[in-house]
């Protein structure tokens, strides 16, 4: 019997046959609403019939399995989990109660009386109460890591944040490493002097030119008595 019940916890057929829970005991009860509306259609009745007796066997199925992942991992997560853990299992053993009794009650009363809309009416509520045990196991799962690897066994006493959640250590050789080169500071350029007015050299001034004489210029007086003492010889030759 141990060596069946490990079997059976490797498998991990909780969250499998939750799935099937919650799709067959919805349809059947959403196809029961549909077959009240038409109640020409008796097929439609049968079809909810058939789907409610495999909902309720699959919600049976998913407290028993429920039950063994529970004695599983109660020790090794935090107050806070095992809380959660505990209203999600009250959850689903009542669920599991009350679809059987609607199974029973569909098969063997059927809707005499006019007990159709209580039986409705309690479907629906039953419904309602499957979605939010559905998630609680969510929040179990992706919030704690109950099940999972992210799972770490808690220290007797401790108190545990919901909202924290396990983080694997990464071993730091294999994170990439990149070395950034440090930027080599660049001196300042030495700021070149401005020439001052005062010590800026000075044009060179080049001489002047001497001017050209003038044609008519007035000869000066040694020129003018050489010219009188030759003008004065020739008078003398000629006479």
């Amino acid at each position: 019997m141990e060596a069946i019940l490990k079997l059976v916890q490797g498998l991990d057929l909780h969250p499998v046959v939750d799935h099937f829970t919650v799709a067959l005991l919805i349809i059947a009860v959403l196809t029961d609403l549909v077959g009240s509306l038409l109640p020409t259609y008796k097929w439609i009745r049968y079809m909810a019939l058939t789907l409610m007796v495999l909902g309720a066997i699959a919600a049976a199925a998913s407290f028993e399995t429920g039950s063994l992942e529970a004695n599983r991992v109660w020790k090794h997560i935090s107050p806070d989990a095992q809380h959660v853990l505990h209203l999600h299992a009250e959850f689903g053993k009542y669920l599991a109660i009350t679809f059987g009794v609607l199974a029973v009650w569909r098969i063997f009363l059927g809707f005499v009386a006019g007990s159709r809309p209580l039986y409705l009416l309690i479907a629906v509520l039953a419904c309602a109460a499957l979605l939010y045990a559905g998630s609680l196991g969510g929040e179990l799962v992706y919030n704690y890591g109950v099940g999972t690897a992210l799972m770490s066994p808690a220290a007797p006493g401790a108190e545990a944040s919901p909202a924290a959640s396990p983080t694997p250590e990464v071993p730091t050789s294999a994170l990439p490493t990149v070395s950034v080169p440090t930027p080599t500071p660049t001196p300042p350029a030495p700021a070149s002097p401005s020439p001052s007015p005062a010590a800026a050299p000075k044009p060179t001034e080049s001489p002047a030119a001497p001017a050209p004489p003038s044609p008519h210029a007035v000869p000066t007086t040694g020129a003018w008595h050489g010219s009188k003492t030759k003008r004065a010889a020739g008078e003398t030759v000629s006479m």
